[in-house]
């Protein structure tokens, strides 16, 4: 348990409106990510502002970090940095099916920041938006060498076809 994340939420849960800004900066093992896509080498930045409301506390703000990731389309590794906005409820009775559960007197923001990062990872990260990608037939990186394989190869299922389509003319 990270003791900068847990949070005293006496004074907040006192009076709605009561305000509470977090901000640190956490190693990568504290959070036991389990993920090889963030980089263990730079401290997960969190900024994060409290805001106590009936029935719960509001938690907005940012989480960051670096990441190195393969691109979808070549290959090549992307290191990057994340930024991933915050925007939860934690609720003692939730009514919300997105809200954290408040229990006692301490909040443990651990686990939210740790899933909120995960989630904020890209799914199918790009090395640039026009990346061209492998070759289909040999593999070659496209965005580096132009392929030396013929450009476009026929199914041979379709050789009927295309047979049909030189009788038929134009």
């Amino acid at each position: 348990m990270s003791a900068p994340l847990t949070i005293n939420i006496l004074e907040l849960t006192r009076r709605a409106g009561t305000l509470k800004d977090v901000v640190v900066s956490l190693p990568v093992a504290d959070f036991a990510f389990g993920d090889d896509r963030i980089v263990a080498t730079r401290d997960i930045d969190v900024e994060l502002h409290l805001e106590s409301v009936n029935g719960g506390i509001v938690v907005q703000g940012e989480v960051a970090g670096d990441t190195t990731m393969l691109c979808r389309r070549c290959l090549r590794e992307i290191s990057t940095s994340v930024a991933v906005p915050v925007d939860e409820i934690y609720q003692r009775v939730p009514d919300n099916p997105d809200a954290y559960v408040l229990e006692g007197e301490q909040l443990d923001l651990l686990p939210m920041v740790r899933e909120t990062m995960l989630l904020g990872l890209p799914d199918a990260p790009l090395c640039k938006p026009d990346c061209p990608g492998l070759c289909p037939q040999c593999g070659a990186d496209l965005q580096s060498d132009p392929c030396q394989c013929q450009a476009q190869r026929t199914d041979e299922r379709w050789s009927v076809l295309d047979q049909l389509r030189g009788q038929l003319g134009d």
